[in-house]
């Protein structure tokens, strides 16, 4: 879903994946539509982009910053400015995530791969990816060097960077 997805990236910037994970669950359990028939530990549906859009920004459970953030992107969503789906135009889309103040070009770029679809996306700023290219032998001291090494990789960049994550040392690589 381009609205859950975009809204956890939102989420996600400055902080960890746990804390993010924690703001999203108590949005799910606050304005999130309970499911007719729960399935296993899950109970609701994530907010839609209209309900988000209702509430008051200083109610979401994050800085300031990120709760006009937030705000702003389903604004958006909700009144049709900006659509997250497959089917739109990825560059067109991104200039528009762009637009909202607060999302740089790594959230755009997130959200472009994995709401969009598009396999060609490299977020070099991302230490994850740098600290994984560092694990692959693929060392890299500035984003533009790890950009330019991505280059080989055209059109596929969006895989090979889920790959290079998944050499990282983290509890969910280890679930397998």
């Amino acid at each position: 879903d381009g609205t859950e997805l975009a809204v956890r990236a939102v989420l996600g910037q400055q902080v960890s994946v746990a804390a993010a994970r924690s703001i999203a669950g108590r949005l799910v359990m606050e304005y999130g539509k309970p499911l007719d028939a729960p399935i296993g530990g899950v109970t609701h549906a994530f907010p839609t982009a209209e309900a988000l859009a209702e509430i008051d920004p200083a109610a979401f459970p994050m800085p300031h910053t990120r709760q006009r953030t937030l705000h702003e992107l389903v604004s958006r969503l909700a009144d049709g400015r900006m659509r997250i789906d497959a089917g739109v135009d990825w560059d067109e889309t991104e200039r528009k995530l762009l637009e909202v103040p607060g999302i740089g070009p790594w959230t755009a770029g997130y959200i472009r791969m994995r709401a969009l679809g598009d396999p060609d996306v490299f977020l070099a700023t991302d230490l994850g990816v740098r600290q994984g290219m560092a694990r692959a032998g693929l060392a890299f001291d500035e984003p533009r060097a790890a950009e330019a090494a991505a280059d080989r990789w055209r059109p596929w960049r969006s895989y090979a960077q889920l790959h290079i994550w998944s050499l990282l040392d983290q509890p969910m690589n280890k679930e397998r």
